[in-house]
């Protein structure tokens, strides 16, 4: 998977590849990665890429090819404006074939250029509600992204919002693990304390929740975390 395609027959077996890659991979965090380095070498004219995610009030870096790449969602985080950052929240494609020439994001584009990069394609990744991310693919020169880079960036794209979907499931479901875990450890204290039963216990923690307007799962894991810090000390 070294060279851009010629045609729309080595398209199709590109991508018809890629998928079977990928499919194989099995670990988002792989997949995503993998389709980050994969980008810099079938897309037409990408020299670096990786993915800017927005996280809380700043831009956070995912899989940079290299720290170039890093470094302007770092300066796009500090400006607060950038071609990147549009693409996320404006939820389109943003797509620069100088930055010599293009005047939207003056600071960025000198910035940039001082790093080699003189043209750029950002794609809106799709990621869930209320998530915001793009794939970002840049190049040392000027116009060289075609109606192909764009064709082939896209379905990329596509892949990357699938793969960070899953991250994202993944970590809620693991959350969700661990609040029960940490909720159970906190009925077991208090069953045992107080002598009663599951459902008692349970209901002991909503109350104080409820009065302290905190949720149930930082309760327990307060209530465990002050019962392990007392055996230590007992220790």
């Amino acid at each position: 998977m070294g060279t851009p395609p010629s045609s729309a027959d080595d398209l199709a077996h590109l991508f018809g590849d890629l998928a079977v890659e990928l499919e194989g991979q099995g670990d988002p965090e792989t997949v995503v990665q993998e389709i980050v380095r994969s980008s810099v070498q079938i897309v037409p004219g990408a020299r670096w890429a990786g993915i800017s995610l927005i996280a809380g009030d700043r831009v956070e870096s995912r899989a940079p090819t290299d720290r170039v790449v890093a470094h302007l969602d770092q300066l796009q985080s500090e400006l607060d404006e950038g071609p990147c950052l549009s693409a996320m929240r404006e939820q389109r494609t943003v797509r620069i074939d100088d930055l010599a020439t293009d005047g939207r994001w003056p600071r960025f584009a000198d910035a940039a250029m001082h790093c080699g990069v003189r043209s750029l394609v950002s794609f809106r990744l799709f990621v869930h509600r209320g998530s915001l991310g793009a794939l970002n693919l840049y190049g040392g020169a000027a116009d060289v992204f075609d109606d192909e880079s764009i064709l082939i960036g896209e379905v990329l794209a596509q892949h990357v919002s699938v793969a960070l979907a899953r991250l994202n499931a993944e970590a809620r479901f693991q959350r969700a693990l661990d609040s029960r875990d940490v909720i159970g450890q906190a009925k077991g204290l208090l069953m045992q304390r107080n002598g009663v039963d599951g459902l008692h216990a349970f209901r002991m923690l909503l109350k104080v929740s409820q009065e302290t307007h905190t949720k149930l799962v930082d309760v327990a894991r307060r209530l465990v975390s002050l019962h392990e810090s007392g055996l230590s000390q007992a220790g």
